[in-house]
């Protein structure tokens, strides 16, 4: 059974083309023009074992806000679509990663129903690189979450440095996914009561 999706987006604004392998290798190819972005891209793919595609040109004349939200939610459907019906997997995972002095941890449930729930540091950096605007994780996360169709809930107790708080982010967020997406062997069927995720 092949899980993979693959999504193209184009607007005004952007164009965007996302493909991702939940059986992969952690095989990254990444290119948003937003290089802290290709960088938590590349985490999710090397750490969450996903082979990742992504593709997106956008007005980043303007900022780099469509770039990275049209590109959360070309993720967030193609996710959703190489889960299927998400028959066999384990569905809820979490994980914790350490990097430095901050700490990320993060839960998710591929329930079919999108719900965020984020925490970080107050006081953060508000800009890391010349491109990344650190209150744009959120929102990142956010889109996701709305395309994916999963209820994520993601907290950061402490940390200082701002590109150690995203990125922990960005590692943990793969790991619980990873988890979340593997098969169960003792598994038949769809993981609910309901019959349907």
């Amino acid at each position: 059974m092949s899980r993979i999706g693959r999504v193209e987006r184009a607007t005004k604004e952007t164009s965007v083309v996302v493909e991702v392998n939940l059986d992969g290798t952690g095989t990254v190819d990444v290119a948003t023009g937003v290089g802290f972005f290709d960088h938590m891209l590349a985490q999710l793919g090397k750490h969450g074992l996903f082979d990742l595609v992504v593709k997106t040109d956008g007005d980043l004349h303007i900022d780099s806000h469509h770039t990275m939200e049209d590109t959360a939610l070309a993720l967030g459907t193609a996710f959703r679509e190489a889960l299927g019906d998400k028959a066999g997997v384990r569905r809820f995972a979490d994980a914790a990663v350490p990097l430095d002095e901050t700490l990320a941890q993060v839960t998710v449930d591929l329930s079919g129903r999108p719900y965020l729930v984020h925490s970080e540091p107050e006081g953060m950096a508000p800009m890391i690189g010349p491109d990344y605007d650190t209150t744009m994780t959120r929102h990142v996360l956010e889109s996701f979450v709305a395309q994916a169709r999963v209820c994520l809930h993601v907290h950061v107790p402490y940390g200082r440095n701002a590109h150690h708080i995203v990125e922990a982010q960005f590692k943990a967020l793969a790991r619980a996914l990873r988890a979340a997406c593997e098969l169960d062997p003792r598994a038949a069927g769809v993981p609910s009561t309901k019959g349907v995720l």
